[in-house]
């Protein structure tokens, strides 16, 4: 998938039709982000004029001139350029897919991968027909150009000290995403599933509230509650906060709203009422709050359960316990009604 015909077909797209993109697809945390930039005229403002001071250059095609002397591309010849000139390239942000494991079976954490493709003519082709990555991770780019400066050359895709082939591998995967989003034609030799996400019906937010309830409430009642749900969520308003809008129905569900500090007996005693079942587990003396997670979800597991969370977006946990098989498609349906819920 990291090719230059896969590549180019991306940014013919971010060139002709739109500079900006941005779409959900399956399994990965938030949206995949992409944009087309230029030098000089995507940073031919106040601020970022002001940055590329602070980095030490004096105009754009200066900063550029660098990036290029980093990643095998031959400078610009500043003396000859046409004040028509232009430069393009492309970013893509994503954040790692959050239902992937590791050996250990341990959870990947929610991290940021910044990919930078600048376009470029090798083994003397008059025409464009290669292309550079640069890859940055954790940051966003709040100063653009310093960021950008400051990205790690992949050569020739080389796995390198700050990028993995687990990394690759999403990067691989958002970029399928990508081309079937476009509708850009994947090659033949990638056969792959649909990864974008689908459209929200009612429906979902029903199958989300079974699976959350483990089906322990009356379907009449989770289709009204549904119902009142898709209502909401078409207004798409800012002011709209699943958390608080529906606070009254997850506390009639057995839910547990606790603050962030809980002593072990707190867990105890509210995962007994949520699984109406006698529950306790073993954990270390002086563990407490978070620091209980682990075993309290080792000690689920033996039930095939998992502890999970309704991001409250203050300072509490809306805990709810699920089974364990119905966890990927809870975070699918989260990722598909943009709700928020955490594994713990």
């Amino acid at each position: 998938m990291i090719s230059f015909d896969i590549l180019n077909a991306i940014y013919s797209y971010l060139y002709e039709e739109s500079s900006s993109v941005n779409f959900k697809m399956k399994g990965f945390f938030d949206k995949i982000y992409l944009n087309r930039y230029a030098f000089p005229e995507s940073f031919d403002d106040q601020k970022s004029r002001s940055q590329i001071k602070n980095c030490g250059f004096n105009n754009g095609f200066e900063v550029l001139n660098f990036i290029f002397s980093q990643i095998d591309i031959e400078p610009l010849d500043l003396e000859l350029l046409t004040p028509d000139a232009s430069y393009d390239f492309i970013h893509i942000q994503f954040h790692s897919d959050v239902t992937s494991y590791n050996t250990e079976n341990k959870k990947k954490k929610n991290v940021l991968h910044n990919f930078i493709i600048f376009f470029c003519c090798d083994d003397g082709s008059p025409e464009t027909n290669s292309y550079r990555i640069l890859y940055q991770k954790k940051s966003y780019f709040t100063s653009y150009i310093s960021s950008l400066l400051k990205c790690q050359y992949i050569k020739n895709a080389i796995i390198e000290s700050e990028i993995n082939e687990e990394t690759i591998k999403d990067f691989e995967t958002v970029l399928i995403a990508t081309c079937q989003y476009l509708h850009i034609e994947l090659p033949e030799i990638v056969s792959a599933p649909n990864l974008l996400l689908e459209e929200f019906t009612q429906h979902h937010f029903e199958e989300l509230l079974c699976l959350i309830t483990r089906n322990k409430v009356e379907l009449k009642i989770i289709k009204k509650q549904a119902k009142k749900m898709f209502a909401k969520h078409k207004l798409s308003s800012e002011e709209n906060e699943f958390y608080e809008d529906n606070y009254e129905f997850f506390e009639s569900v057995n839910c547990w709203n606790s603050d962030w500090k809980f002593e072990p007996e707190d867990a105890e005693y509210f995962i007994s009422e949520m699984i109406e079942d006698e529950f306790s587990f073993d954990y270390p003396e002086e563990t407490y709050s978070h620091d209980l997670f682990p075993y309290l979800q080792s000690a689920l597991a033996k039930r095939d359960l998992e502890l999970m969370s309704i991001n409250t977006m203050c300072d509490s946990y809306l805990f709810f316990v699920a089974y364990r098989g119905d966890v990927s498609r809870i975070l699918e349906l989260a990722n598909i009604l943009d709700v928020q819920i955490d594994r713990l």
